[in-house]
């Protein structure tokens, strides 16, 4: 499949015709082509494309946090969709050619009616198109059947992650309850991942099974449901499925008879066959399973004390923990699956944990080749789950100057599979290299359930209320490099590995950076010296974004 933006300038979208860069210095302007005599920064020209989509209309909010805090990680998107040419500070490899994609919760309000938690907002996807040394840059609103019904009707329309329809009576109450055991109610807002499948399909993804978009990735427009063939059913599935060119790979809790299903789907097919069932050891439903790891032979599901709570789902008010309540006497449990038999090979209890994503997962051998356990590595939060309530758009916006993020490190898993009861819980490194911050990461995904050195990672530079530097971590020397830009929030730093590359870490790492002055830019990293190389700004800031793909030019 094709990445390249079909961008042909129009009429201009709500900016003005001429937007001057932080780079004018060097010869550089929005909205008109020139000619620098400086060759290490490419100047590009900008153009902003309009259709006949209407403007998002901004909040009463979003001046009222303008005011507060320049940052524009935590305010609504200004507007539905821009795309045009960047101009970029540095120099891009020319070998990186493809289109980087990043999805997640851009759009905090309908109307005059305010969202609370980050990850309510409606998805917008960024598209980052790179193409000999040049860089284009796009953003849609995903057509989600809530966004679509909430643009249509002014109002929330869908459950989302914190927030509930208001009911005109009791009957429409009880309506929505009929509606939420269905699963009619619950929102397509398909705001948290996007992945490429092995047949060239992109489809963005939530927690929901039903919000599940396909995208068109040249152009970021939205072509309709991702339609499941099988008979599984559910209402949930793990927001990150693991993906290669070869398969699908997921987990579907079970929440009325508590465990989990482990599901492969074949690329060109939209059917998902069960590779085994785990039951939970624990209750008094299944864990939230974020995301999982895997290895070359195995699949292992997570129990998390931090479990699903039925009640919680049918509350109109959220509760700190939201859809989700702590049972720390359920205890948490590692359970490994053989992917071929899909018989169980361990499960064995560990220490309780928090955590959201898991980094990778890796076999171990002993001197004769044979399995003796696997290490599962993932962004731990020392059990802590307030890390969730801290994500309220309220606390994110008002920070000031407290050190309040929650604790984090490298949790690293070892899972023996000589028969014992326990597996351990250890840091992979120091937390202290990082500052104590860790999540959104990615790897090389060439080393993809194997052996691996590297990680790269979002993590602290303290005081902070929420991750605020890039991170690569060196599991073989137990250290870190971090990339730091004061009063700034990057996103998901994103590994694209050199065409024909030998080493692990030889590549580039992307990232698209919020600054403290409203303003934002896509920032590339050397992922081996993990100095930067370019940086390209962008019209104006955009909202905090959650995870990425990276679409390869054919």
């Amino acid at each position: 499949m094709t990445s390249s933006f079909p961008f042909s300038p129009t009429r201009n979208y709500g900016l003005p015709s001429c937007m001057v860069s932080n780079h004018a210095s060097d010869g550089c302007s929005f909205g008109q082509p020139s000619f620098p005599k400086n060759k290490k920064s490419r100047e590009l020209n900008i153009v902003s494309v309009a259709t006949d989509l209407p403007m998002v209309v901004q909040s009463p909010l979003w001046k009222e946090v303008a005011q507060e805090q320049k940052l524009a990680a935590w305010t609504s998107i200004r507007q539905e969709r821009w795309e045009g040419e960047l101009c970029v500070n540095g120099e891009i490899p020319q070998w990186l050619n493809g289109t980087y994609l990043r999805n997640g919760p851009g759009l905090w309000h309908i109307g005059d009616y305010n969202f609370r938690h980050l990850f309510d907002g409606y998805a917008t996807l960024v598209g980052l198109h790179f193409q000999n040394g040049h860089l284009m840059m796009g953003h849609r609103q995903i057509e989600s059947d809530a966004y679509k019904a909430a643009r249509k009707s002014n109002k929330l329309c869908y459950r989302e992650f914190s927030e509930v329809p208001k009911h005109d009576n009791f009957l429409a109450y009880i309506g929505d309850l009929a509606n939420l055991f269905s699963g009619a109610s619950l929102t397509d807002n398909a705001n948290t991942g996007v992945v490429q499948l092995g047949d060239g399909r992109v489809v963005c993804l939530t927690e929901t099974i039903k919000g599940s978009i396909v995208i068109d990735p040249s152009n970021l427009d939205t072509l309709g449901k991702f339609e499941y063939s099988d008979s599984l059913g559910g209402l949930v599935h793990s927001a990150h499925p693991i993906v290669t060119q070869s398969e699908f790979l997921t987990l579907l809790p079970d929440l009325l008879n508590p465990g989990y299903l482990v599901a492969r789907m074949e690329p060109g097919t939209n059917e998902r066959k069960v590779i085994g069932r785990v039951d939970c050891r624990g209750g008094p439903s299944p864990g939230w399973v974020h995301s999982f790891p895997v290895t070359e032979h195995y699949v292992i599901v997570p129990e998390m004390p931090l479990r699903y709570c039925a009640q919680n789902l049918l509350r109109a008010e959220p509760t700190p923990l939201y859809k989700f309540e702590w049972h720390p006497e359920s205890k948490a449990f590692m359970h490994v699956m053989c992917k071929a038999s899909g018989k169980l090979v361990a499960s064995v209890e560990v220490p309780l944990f928090v955590t959201f994503h898991f980094i990778n997962a890796y076999e171990e051998t002993d001197e004769d080749g044979r399995v003796i356990g696997v290490i599962a590595d993932c962004c731990e939060h020392n059990a802590d789950t307030t890390i969730l309530d801290n994500l309220r758009l309220q606390n994110l916006r008002s920070w000031s100057g407290e050190d309040v993020l929650p604790d984090a490190r490298v949790g690293r898993f070892k899972i023996p599979f000589d028969g014992s009861s326990n597996g351990e819980l250890v840091e992979a490194l120091n937390p202290d290299e990082h500052g104590r911050g860790m999540d959104m990461c990615s790897i090389n995904p060439d080393y993809l359930g194997k052996k691996y050195r590297y990680a790269y990672a979002c993590g602290a530079q303290r005081p902070c209320n929420f991750p605020n530097t890039l991170t690569k971590i060196d599991l073989e020397k137990k250290k870190a490099k971090n990339w730091y830009d004061e009063g700034a929030v990057p996103s998901e730093p994103f590994f694209v590995p050199r065409p024909g590359a030998t080493k692990e870490d030889d590549g580039v790492v992307i990232s698209m950076i919020s600054d403290k002055n409203g303003e934002g830019y896509a920032l590339i990293l050397d992922a081996s010296t993990f100095e930067e190389i370019a940086r390209a700004k962008f019209p104006y800031g955009l909202p905090y974004g959650l995870h990425g793909c990276w679409v390869p030019k054919c």
